[in-house]
């Protein structure tokens, strides 16, 4: 039999755009869920269809190409009562819905929870939103790096004597939709106990939030503050990126048997017996004068020679990856972490496959992303509707679909 994924069976209405609720729709659709993508009609950049769709870098920016794959792909006119209505006919027929509109948008359009769920006792809501769907701030509007700024990390990124940096990709959606995701389906869990959909509510801010390690409880045991640092923790040593002949490279040898690994692999053993550098908290109170005798020692090999040493040695340690080391990387591979997509235009895609991997039932890459705005149309509302050519085409002519 074939496997379709752990979450085959499944289907799942996804509203918004942009990346918070677009994400969680990829992570369900990896799975096996059969995800509809629910994008206003019209022509891309002016108005219609998800804004994603022209996103990326490069000549041909390819970032929808990954967050739309595994989608069906529905035009429907949420801002008008017909197509309204017809959301909530889709809806009726669904397992879980994800937004991520600004609180109150659902519920000034007629599709409130209450509204929803008295048609789908069964259906779980995620509601993606910068604050969350309660609270003083929840009416605001909220992108990604606010919530990073809100939930303590934007502050804590970057050198010390500049402004607070961001992170290259956008991790405090990406977070947001990860918890919506796995909402989701802990919602799904209690539904097979009980018949009854709940709401998932992930707020941006909370996401980041959850990530941050001890930084509040650190505070308010001692007042403690952590502040950026650039490339090290402090206090955690030797763990840093470390010049060569030909680049960098990354070590974290901060625990005190690898750091011995270390140290004999540099042909300086007596280090890891030096007061200076005996334990970890000594190592963290003489973190950069220990960092400046590695990258001492490490300007003399190349890139190449130093892996072989760190290899051999058992030392956690590693390249800083680009695409094409990527793309070459036989580990990568090995295990399929890029996969090619057969696309009629690109002839392919290379992208990420889905993670995380499961030994029975993998999620995988079922279908590229929908090329046009509406593609599915004639498949989901006649299969899940029973809406035919003649119906279908008068919905078009008059913008609702």
């Amino acid at each position: 039999m074939e496997n379709k994924g752990p979450l085959a069976g499944i289907t799942v209405v996804e509203m918004g755009q942009l990346i918070a609720g677009p994400f969680c729709g990829q992570l369900l659709g990896d799975m096996g869920a059969d995800v509809i993508k629910l994008e206003p009609p019209g022509e891309i950049g002016k108005g219609g269809g998800d804004p994603m769709r022209g996103w990326g870098g490069g000549e041909r920016p390819m970032w929808w190409e990954v967050i739309a794959r595994n989608k069906r792909a529905v035009s429907c006119n949420l801002r008008d009562a017909e197509g309204q209505a017809l959301a909530r006919r889709l809806i009726a027929r669904a397992d879980i819905l994800i937004e991520n509109f600004r609180p109150g948008t659902l519920e000034k359009w007629g599709l409130s929870p209450d509204v929803l769920m008295a048609g789908n006792p069964g259906l779980i809501i995620v509601r993606v939103s910068g604050y969350g769907q309660s609270g003083p701030y929840s009416s605001r509007a909220g992108f990604g790096g606010i919530g990073e700024a809100m939930g303590g990390w934007r502050a804590i990124v970057g050198d010390p004597d500049r402004p607070p940096s961001r992170m290259g990709v956008s991790i405090g959606d990406t977070l947001a939709a990860t918890y919506g995701a796995m909402g989701a389906l802990a919602a799904l869990n209690h539904r097979h106990a009980t018949g009854k959909g709940q709401i998932v509510d992930s707020a941006l801010y909370e996401a980041v939030l959850q990530v941050m390690e001890s930084l509040v409880p650190d505070y308010v045991a001692s007042g403690h503050v952590r502040e950026r640092s650039g490339s090290v923790l402090p206090g955690i040593a030797p763990s840093n990126v470390y010049p060569c002949k030909d680049g960098d490279y990354l070590i974290g040898a901060n625990q005190d048997t690898v750091f011995g690994r270390l140290c004999d692999a540099m042909g300086r053993p007596e280090l890891a017996k030096d007061p200076r550098y005996v334990n970890h908290v000594a190592r963290g109170k003489h973190q950069e004068e220990l960092d400046a005798l590695i990258g001492d020692w490490t300007k003399t090999l190349t890139i190449a020679e130093l892996e072989d040493k760190m290899v051999a040695a058992g030392v956690p340690a590693g390249r800083l990856y680009r695409p094409q080391d990527m793309l070459d990387d036989p580990h990568f591979q090995a295990r399929d972490a890029i996969i090619a997509v057969p696309h009629p235009r690109w002839g392919e895609v290379k992208m990420q496959n889905v993670f995380p991997k499961l030994s029975a039932t993998p999620g995988s890459v079922r279908r590229r992303a929908p090329e046009t705005i509406g593609q599915d149309n004639a498949d989901v509302y006649g299969e899940m509707l029973g809406l035919d050519e003649a119906a279908l085409a008068d919905l078009q002519a008059r913008g609702i679909i």
